[in-house]
């Protein structure tokens, strides 16, 4: 069906931060050395991964959804990344993330966000909304999903014959850009337990704003003394 059938402003209309998560992102991960990059604890349930982490998950996140989910759908068999990229974008050996040993540094990082943002917006340019909520793919419902789902006003229901959450690709990107936010918080909270002030402030949204969800912060510099174990 060619984007003619589905006149109307484009999908870009809905989604204005992806014009500025790079520069969020950046704000709070440039010039942080590599023990604040690599800090993890066991105290709380956020710092399991640590801010290197957190940004190789956002810069993974777009991707995963726009070629793995919707690939065929957007792209007509002509993707916008090779396969041996992509694959460095859904690493098998690192868990919703890019591959560590293609993108490790901080630069690289956020020289891969900068790929996957470039596909999104474009995606966000050529789609109207029309067209952006008459497609679906799906996904597999878990205990997780079911607390993230709160944050959703429309685009995610429920197939009556599978049982699997049908979800639009208004959602879809809504859910990017929450994943954004949540990631973000989780940095912020990880350079507070540190001591370092959080640089940017984040818009009330997200999935940490969920009723249900641990969106505690910790007190500045609770956690400062973890940075000698990383001297």
């Amino acid at each position: 069906m060619s984007l003619k059938s589905f006149p109307g402003p484009q999908l870009r209309t809905l989604f204005p931060d992806y014009w500025r998560f790079d520069s969020l992102v950046r704000a709070e991960v440039t010039e942080l050395p590599d023990n604040v990059l690599d800090w993890t604890s066991k105290r709380w349930a956020w710092s399991g991964w640590s801010i290197r982490q957190q940004a190789s998950h956002m810069a993974s996140v777009p991707l995963r959804w726009i070629i793995a989910r919707w690939g065929e759908q957007l792209f007509d068999g002509e993707l916008p990344i090779t396969q041996d990229s992509y694959a460095a974008f859904d690493s098998a050996e690192h868990d919703r993330r890019l591959d560590d040993r293609v993108f490790y540094e901080i630069e690289d990082i956020l020289g891969a966000l900068d790929e996957a943002i470039v596909i999104a917006r474009q995606v966000l340019i050529d789609t109207t909304i029309e067209r952006a909520r008459a497609i679906v793919v799906e996904r597999t419902s878990t205990e997780q999903w079911g607390l993230m789902n709160k944050a959703h006003p429309d685009g995610i229901s429920r197939n009556p014959t599978t049982g699997a959450i049908t979800m639009d690709l208004v959602a879809t990107f809504r859910h990017i850009q929450f994943e954004f936010y949540t990631h973000l918080f989780n940095v912020q909270r990880s350079k507070m337990a540190l001591g370092f002030i959080p640089v940017v402030r984040l818009p009330d949204a997200g999935y940490h704003t969920v009723s249900g969800w641990d969106s505690t912060s910790p007190e500045i510099g609770s956690a400062s003394t973890d940075l000698g174990k990383y001297v």
